[in-house]
């Protein structure tokens, strides 16, 4: 193996193959550009348990699978295919005498679930397992699963460059760790935090520019998305030096155009690698000496709040940022740009969340059904999957008809995990082969499965997605797109070859009709998201959500729409993707999800309690009659379900003085000794206790107009005994008498103190705050001008008079001359009134 002695993990090679020559597993720690992906699988070749066995390598990208096949290929002198080979997906280059096979995790548990006893493999390596994705740590329970029960003389070998080596060995039976030492050399960071309000194109295109002026050699930039990317190129293009290639990378690109951005630069050129994350591990760039890290990452995110995904862009974390910043020593020293300030390095996550946290947990419920799992905890995890996602995917499984009601995978669901796509839409696919449709479903999956056709032209996508089935459906790029739509023929044609590999799987013929089906098979798929229009571009989903469309937008007046892509957004998400389908189709072949039931219900329209009888698909009405003597109690449960809805302060015929007599219960409840035997009147409590409290007086009312001819305050006060509102008058009274004789008014729904608002003059004599609730609470004085206007707000009015009353009286006299202001306040008579006029 020519020039392999010369990477560093070559030191530790000796130490594998001990480690690994008795049964059992181990973990390989190795820093990036050290080999071990190279090197670590060549060394088990000629292993005597090895021998006439399979060594199965796990990569997470496809990208570094091809890569790292071709480079031990190399090693050994021969072309990929003949001792190591690989198997992504629409790609392989494996035969019978292949021994070294590297897959992507999901052709990999493809092969597990068709035969768990791995016949034929001597070891499995996960390479890069430090990047926690959702199918290798899927796969890795599963093999110790089959390692434990069927195949105990399987090696298992867990590799990365960062990851915390001793959860892994423990996870692994407590098994050896060996650590090698890395090539890498160093590299100098240079923080470039962006401008304000600098959008983060602007900024890395920005920083592109500065990093070629001050650098030499070929750089790699890393940013969050394939949007991001075109943007950046397009800024770039025409204004860099001469001799600059911008080439982009991502993991949809054709081979020939990933190649394009891996092969070094020819003599006396340069070149800038726009990448997402795919280079931040398993791959060496040659060449690449700088590296500009915007600082970003997406990751798909999944709310079973609002059983939808969608993919965030979020803040890389350290241990992301520290591989990338790897990536400019792999070869010779280099300088490393980050796009944020260094004082705000430290507020970076640690570690990037794993993707069993995160993520759509649908296909993972599918694979551990098909496994034979009903308990997800009796297997194996780094990080178990979490309760409420594994029960939203087991529920979503349950209505597609791929387990039954006890979570046994059904003949349905064993052949929906046989097909490579998401559960939904492995679904459709089969679902639609049984209707004729079975190439319309696979283009339509396809489609769904890969980023978007439509190019960002400066208008909004049009969401229909019948015009993207013609372009796909085609043999060219025809002009079926909307006005200012542009077509990404690249995608196009990796959509046609998977429809094509998915139709050679379940034997259905190319699609040669139109795409207007398009919107059952989407239906089937997404029956929570079958959605039906309210007005203008506005749609409520079967799952009871709001959804809207761009007011441009073709498909606006359309009644019913089975809609494939939403964001998820918790009220009036936008629809990115849908098609029509019609109320016959949904009756037709979502019958088993249609109920008939009868509802007595709020309507926001009438704004009244209607009680009709229902035919339902979720939370859409397809059809309803009037329904005669609904019961009382449902009617006053409708009635109370809207008032709690719209809140209480809305609907209900509060006074101000019900409002101070509610806060005057509060202040009771706060302040004295026997607080706890005092009822909870904020508005949350009533709002909680609606039924108990409100009910009995509901009796006749299916409006809220009608509501203000309620009782309220013979509601409210009803829930104090006798003993309760006795103390409430004598404790927190509405009046205060003040020295002239006034009864002022408190006002106990100021703020958090009662307030008493009174002229100045009229407390002229009185020495110390008043205070109510037994003494407990002070009352909050408001000392007003003659003219009513604020001059002291004091709780301490002994105080007052001996400090800021002369300030208040030099001010003031002079102002309001005909009142009095005397030197001696607490001397003084209160008064009314003005100063008499003098007798002439």
């Amino acid at each position: 193996m020519q020039g392999s002695h010369a990477l560093p993990v070559a030191a530790i090679l000796p130490d594998v193959q001990a480690a690994l020559a008795q049964p059992g597993n181990l973990v390989v720690q190795a820093p990036p550009g050290s080999g071990k992906t190279t090197l670590l699988p060549l060394a088990l070749l000629d292993q005597a348990w090895a021998a006439g066995g399979r060594i199965i390598v796990l990569e997470p990208r496809r990208l570094a699978a091809r890569m790292a096949a071709r480079r031990m290929a190399g090693l050994l002198g021969e072309a990929v295919g003949e001792t190591v080979g690989y198997r992504v997906r629409l790609d392989s280059r494996a035969g019978p005498q292949t021994r070294i096979e590297l897959n992507t995790d999901g052709i990999f548990l493809r092969r597990l679930q068709r035969d768990p006893e791995l016949k034929g493999v001597a070891a499995v390596l996960f390479d890069e397992c430090h990047e926690r994705g959702l199918e290798s740590d899927l796969a890795l329970a599963l093999c110790l699963e089959a390692q434990a029960v069927l195949r105990p003389d399987l090696r298992l070998v867990a590799m990365s460059a960062t990851l915390d080596a001793a959860p892994f060995a423990a996870l692994m039976g407590a098994c050896p760790v060996v650590t090698g030492a890395g090539q890498s050399f160093p590299v100098e960071t240079r923080w470039h935090p962006p401008a304000p309000q600098a959008r983060l194109d602007q900024s890395t295109a920005a920083a592109v520019r500065t990093a070629l002026d001050e650098t030499e050699g070929d750089m790699l930039v890393f940013l969050p998305g394939v949007g991001e990317i075109r943007r950046v190129e397009a800024m770039l293009a025409g204004g860099l030096p001469a001799a600059t290639d911008v080439v982009p990378l991502y993991g949809d690109l054709t081979g020939d155009q990933q190649d394009r951005a891996l092969k070094p630069s020819p003599a006396g050129r340069r070149k800038v690698v726009l990448s997402t994350s795919i280079a931040e591990s398993s791959l060496t760039i040659e060449g690449v000496r700088v590296v500009v890290d915007s600082g970003y990452m997406r990751q798909p995110r999944f709310s079973p709040a609002t059983g939808m995904s969608r993919l965030e862009t979020l803040r890389v974390s350290q241990a992301s940022a520290d591989q990338r910043r790897g990536r400019a020593g792999r070869l010779a020293p280099g300088i490393c740009y980050r796009l944020w300030a260094e004082a705000a390095h430290g507020g970076l996550p640690a570690f990037t969340a794993p993707e069993i946290a995160v993520a759509d947990l649908a296909p993972l419920a599918l694979d551990l059904a098909a496994w034979g799992v009903r308990d997800a905890a009796a297997l194996a995890w780094l990080d178990p999957p979490p309760a409420a996602a594994l029960g939203h995917a087991r529920d979503l499984l349950r209505g597609l008809g791929a387990v039954d009601a006890d979570g046994i995978i059904t003949a349905h669901g064993r052949a929906m995990a046989r097909l490579p796509l998401h559960p939904r839409l492995a679904h459709m696919v089969i679902r639609g082969h049984a209707l004729g449709l079975g190439g319309l479903a696979c283009s339509l999956a396809a489609l769904l499965a890969e980023r978007d056709i439509a190019r960002g032209s400066g208008q909004p996508r049009d969401a229909d997605l019948r015009w993207r089935l013609d372009i796909v459906l085609g043999e060219g790029e025809r002009d079926a797109a909307p006005h200012g739509q542009r077509v990404d023929m690249t995608a196009v044609r990796q959509i046609r070859r998977l429809a094509a590999d998915w139709r050679r799987q379940i034997g259905a013929a190319a699609h040669a009709g139109s795409s207007d089906e398009a919107g059952i098979l989407v239906a089937l798929a997404y029956p929570d998201r079958v959605a039906r229009r309210r007005s203008a571009g506005s749609y409520l989903l079967s799952n009871g959500r709001g959804a809207r469309l761009d007011p441009q937008d073709t498909l606006g007046s359309e009644a019913f729409l089975a809609v494939a892509e939403v964001d998820a957004a918790q009220a009036d998400a936008r629809i990115f993707l849908a098609a029509p389908v019609s109320e016959a189709e949904i009756e037709a072949h979502l019958g088993d999800a249609i109920e008939t039931r009868d509802a007595v219900e709020w309507n926001e329209r009438s704004q009244a309690v209607l009680a009709r009888r229902q035919r339902r698909l979720g939370a859409l009405v397809l059809r309803e009659r009037p329904l005669a003597d609904p019961p009382q109690e449902t009617i006053r449960a409708a009635i109370i379900a809207a008032i709690r809805k719209a809140g209480i302060e809305a609907t209900l015929p509060w006074t101000p003085g019900l409002r101070q007599w509610q806060a005057r219960v509060a202040l009771l409840r706060a302040h004295l000794p026997a607080a706890a035997d005092w009822p909870d009147m904020s508005d949350a409590a009533l709002t909680g206790r609606l039924e108990e409290w409100l009910g009995p007086w509901l009796d006749g009312v299916v409006k809220l107009s009608q509501l203000s001819g309620i009782d309220l305050h013979g509601a409210l006060t009803r829930q104090l005994d006798y003993a309760q509102q006795k103390l409430l008058e004598a404790e927190a009274p509405t009046h205060w008498r003040v020295p002239t004789g006034s009864n002022i008014p408190i006002d106990y729904d100021h703020g958090d103190m009662p307030v008493l608002a009174v002229r100045l003059q009229e407390m002229f004599g009185c020495a110390d705050t008043p205070a109510i609730a037994g003494g407990r609470v002070r009352l909050v004085l408001h000392l007003l001008s003659p003219a009513r206007r604020p001059l002291q707000v004091t709780s301490d009015l002994a105080g007052f008079w001996q400090s800021s009353y002369r300030a208040v009286r030099a001010e003031m006299r002079g102002q309001y001359p005909k009142h009095p202001w005397p030197d001696d306040p607490l001397a003084a008579t209160p008064t009314t009134r003005a100063k008499p006029r003098p007798r002439s």
